[in-house]
């Protein structure tokens, strides 16, 4: 089983949010997660507010070997969230 951390779509049409959450790999996008980590709002104004992580959280499943996706990573790295 390999554990991916993601982004999963919440909120109304146009008016998207996201949690970041630990995923089992095989599971859909939307589908049930292992544990929600924080969120990304898109519509928020200052960019250091976009996204709230448990960065203590993040850290734990990473040394589990969970990997985050692509856009998770490249999102956390724009934000400054993670230096990876």
């Amino acid at each position: 089983m390999s554990v991916r951390i993601r982004l999963t779509r919440t909120g109304k049409k146009n008016e998207a949010y996201w949690r970041i959450a630990v995923f089992d790999s095989r599971t859909r996008r939307d589908g049930r997660y292992l544990e929600n980590l924080g969120v990304y709002d898109p519509s928020v104004k200052k960019a250091d507010e976009k996204v709230k992580l448990n960065l203590e959280r993040y850290n734990h499943w990473v040394k589990q070997g969970a990997l985050p996706s692509d856009s998770l990573a490249r999102l956390l790295k724009h934000t400054g969230q993670i230096k990876k």
